[in-house]
C-alpha cells in the first residue's frame, strides 16, 4: 500500500494531538450558540440537526464513513445513513426511502470543494396491492421477489464525472426491505445479501435498513447536572436502525485521474436533494449562502437540504442561525462564512469546563482547527506539521484552484489498520478518524480528548479517559461489505431477553428522561454533549477523592 505523502508515521503517532485538534475541536466550536433553541430538534451526531431538517427525516443525513475496505484494501468503502431514530416496529409504514429526493455521495479528488465525481441514487415505490390491503408482507418473505412482500422499493444508481457526463450503473436494483420481525422475515440476513448488487466496472452497492451504527451516551446532559454517575456508560441509540446506501468501489474510480498512486487524497460528503424545495435560514444578510434567500444550490428544480461530511459540525460548530443554510451550502463557500470560522478558532467548551472543572483551556486563536477544519492535514496547509489528508498532497492538483472547504478526508494511500484502535490518529492508528471515518471509531471521545488538551500534548487527558463510557457499538460490525449491522426488530423500550429471534437482538434504548439532544441545534447545544462526557470522569475522580 502506498503511505501517505511525505508523512513520518512513527512522529506523527508522537504527534497526533494535533491532527485530532481540527476535527475535534471543531466540533465542538459552536458551544455559546445557546439562546433560543427549541429543546428536541436534535439528538446525536448529524440526527435531526437543524430545524428545518429535523421535520424532514427521509432527507436527513445522520452520519457519513470512508475507509479503505479492511477485505478488499484495493477499494474504498463509502456509507452515508438517513431517517434517524427508526423505531423497529413502525409499521404498517416502516421506513422507506423517499421516492421524490436524489441521495448523493460526493467526491472533491483535487481541492476546489465541488465534486469531482457524484454517486446518485433515486427510489421508486412498487406495490402488489394497494387497494385491497394495508400491509407492509402479506405473508412469510424469504426472498425479495416473493409475492407476499406488498411494498418493495427499487433504485436507479448514476455516476457523474468529473466532464459531467453521467453513467447509469444499476437500474431497479433491489432494496432490502424493513425488517419486519421474526413472523415476517425469519431470515432477514438471506434477505440482506440479495440486496446487495455487483457494478458493472467493479465494486458493489447496497441499499437497505440497518442497526444505526452511531454510538453515545446522551445522558451526559443529566449527568453534567448531578445524575448517578453510576449511570454513565449507555448507549442512546441501541434499538434504532437507520437507512443506508452503501457503495465500494476500486480506488480509481475516486483518485483524480484514477490514479489513487499519485494522487492518493478524496474529500467525501452526502448530500440529500428535493425538487423544489427552498432552505432558508431567515437570518437576513451575511448567511453562508452568499444571497439574502439563503437559499440552496439549484440543479434545474432541485435543491441540497441536507448536507454532511464530519461528524457533528452543523450541530456543535455553525451557530443556530446559520444551521438551514449550511445544509444547503456547498463546501467551496465553507471558508467565507466567517461566523462560522470565528467559532472554529476560538471554541467555548474548553473554557467552560476550565471554569467549572479546573482544566486549562487550549489558548486562541486555534489556527490549527482552521487547517483541519477547511483543507486537511498538510505541512503547507498551516501550523499542523504533518502530511496526511489533504488533496494539496495529491501530485496533479493545481494549487492555485484549491478551495478551503468542509469534507470527510480520506488518504486512500495508508493501508487498513491490523488492529484498529477506536480512537484513530489519536492513538497513532493512521487509518482511523480523522483520515476518513469506520464505522467503529469513537469520534465523541476523540473529539472529547482534542477539545481539553491531548492534542496538543500528545497525551491523553487522564481525566477525561473514561470519555462517555460507550467505546463501541452494541452490535459487532460485519468483516465483509456493506460492514454495518443487520437492522433490529424489538421496539426499544424493550429488554434484550424480550427480543424476538431472527436478527439481531435490540436491547434497552430510547432517550432516557425525555433525551437531551447533541446537536447544536438543541436545548444544550453544541460541544456540552463532548465536554459532559468529561465531566463523568471528573466526578468520578472526585469522588473517590
Amino acid at each position: 500500500m502506498l503511505r501517505p505523502p511525505s508523512l513520518n508515521l512513527s512522529s506523527l503517532a508522537r504527534r497526533s494531538e494535533k491532527p485530532m485538534a481540527g476535527l475535534g475541536v471543531l466540533a465542538l466550536a459552536a458551544a455559546g450558540a445557546l439562546a433560543g433553541l427549541a429543546p428536541g430538534v436534535g439528538h446525536a451526531s448529524s440526527h435531526r440537526e437543524a430545524p428545518l431538517i429535523a421535520g424532514d427525516p427521509r432527507a436527513d443525513n445522520t452520519d457519513v464513513y470512508a475507509f479503505v475496505s479492511p477485505d478488499k484494501p484495493d477499494t474504498v468503502t463509502l456509507v452515508a445513513n438517513w431517517i434517524p431514530f427508526e423505531e423497529p416496529n413502525g409499521g404498517p409504514n416502516f421506513y422507506p426511502f423517499a421516492d421524490d429526493a436524489r441521495y448523493n455521495i460526493k467526491i472533491d479528488s483535487d481541492g476546489d470543494g465541488k465534486p469531482d465525481t457524484t454517486y446518485t441514487w433515486t427510489f421508486a415505490n412498487h406495490y402488489r396491492d394497494d387497494a385491497n390491503q394495508f400491509l407492509y408482507n402479506t405473508g412469510v418473505v424469504k426472498s425479495l421477489d416473493d409475492a407476499t412482500l406488498n411494498f418493495r422499493q427499487t433504485y436507479t444508481l448514476t455516476a457523474t464525472g468529473p466532464d459531467g457526463k453521467c453513467k447509469v450503473l444499476l437500474k431497479d436494483a433491489p432494496v432490502a426491505p424493513s425488517n419486519v420481525g421474526k413472523a415476517s422475515m425469519p431470515d432477514y440476513g438471506s434477505l440482506r445479501k440479495q440486496a446487495v448488487t455487483d457494478l458493472p466496472d467493479g465494486g458493489q452497492s447496497f441499499a437497505g435498513q440497518a442497526d444505526d451504527p452511531f454510538f453515545l451516551d446522551l445522558r451526559v446532559f443529566d449527568l453534567l447536572y448531578g445524575g448517578n454517575l453510576k449511570e454513565s456508560g449507555h448507549d442512546t441509540l441501541t434499538g434504532y436502525n437507520v437507512n443506508t446506501i452503501a457503495l465500494q468501489v476500486p480506488k480509481k474510480a475516486l483518485a483524480l485521474k484514477g490514479d489513487a498512486e499519485h494522487n492518493p487524497v478524496i474529500g467525501v460528503w452526502s448530500t440529500t436533494d428535493r425538487k423544489g424545495a427552498v432552505v432558508s435560514d431567515k437570518g437576513g444578510e451575511g448567511k453562508p449562502g452568499g444571497d439574502k434567500g439563503g437559499e440552496g444550490k439549484a440543479e434545474g428544480d432541485w435543491r441540497q437540504v441536507s448536507r454532511l461530511g464530519n461528524p457533528l459540525v452543523n450541530e456543535v460548530v455553525v451557530p443556530v442561525k446559520y444551521k438551514d443554510a449550511f445544509n444547503a451550502l456547498t463546501p467551496d463557500k465553507d471558508h467565507t462564512v466567517t461566523p462560522v470560522v470565528d467559532k472554529v478558532k476560538d471554541p467555548i467548551v474548553p473554557k467552560l469546563v476550565q471554569s467549572i472543572y479546573g482544566i486549562p483551556a487550549p489558548a486562541a486563536p486555534r489556527n490549527d482547527l482552521v487547517e483541519i477544519f477547511l483543507t486537511g492535514i498538510c505541512k503547507a496547509c498551516g501550523p499542523v506539521q504533518a502530511d496526511l489528508n489533504s488533496q494539496l498532497l495529491n501530485k496533479d492538483v493545481k494549487k492555485d484552484a484549491f478551495v478551503p472547504s468542509e469534507e470527510l478526508r480520506l488518504n486512500m494511500g495508508v493501508a487498513p489498520a491490523a488492529a484498529p484502535n477506536r480512537l484513530g490518529v489519536l492513538a497513532g492508528d493512521l487509518a482511523g478518524f480523522p483520515n476518513g471515518r469506520r464505522l467503529a471509531d469513537d469520534v465523541v471521545d476523540i473529539t472529547l480528548q482534542a477539545a481539553e488538551g491531548a492534542a496538543q500534548t500528545g497525551t491523553l487527558v487522564p481525566a477525561l479517559a473514561a470519555g462517555d463510557g460507550v467505546n463501541a457499538n452494541d452490535h459487532a460490525f460485519g468483516h465483509h461489505f456493506p460492514y454495518v449491522a443487520l437492522p433490529n426488530t424489538a421496539a426499544v423500550n424493550q429488554a434484550v431477553s424480550d427480543n424476538p429471534g431472527g436478527s439481531v437482538e435490540a436491547g434497552f434504548g430510547g432517550l432516557a428522561g425525555g433525551g437531551f439532544p447533541v446537536s447544536g441545534a438543541a436545548a444544550m447545544a453544541g460541544g456540552v454533549l463532548l465536554s459532559a462526557a468529561g465531566v463523568m470522569a471528573l466526578r468520578r475522580r472526585s469522588a473517590r477523592s
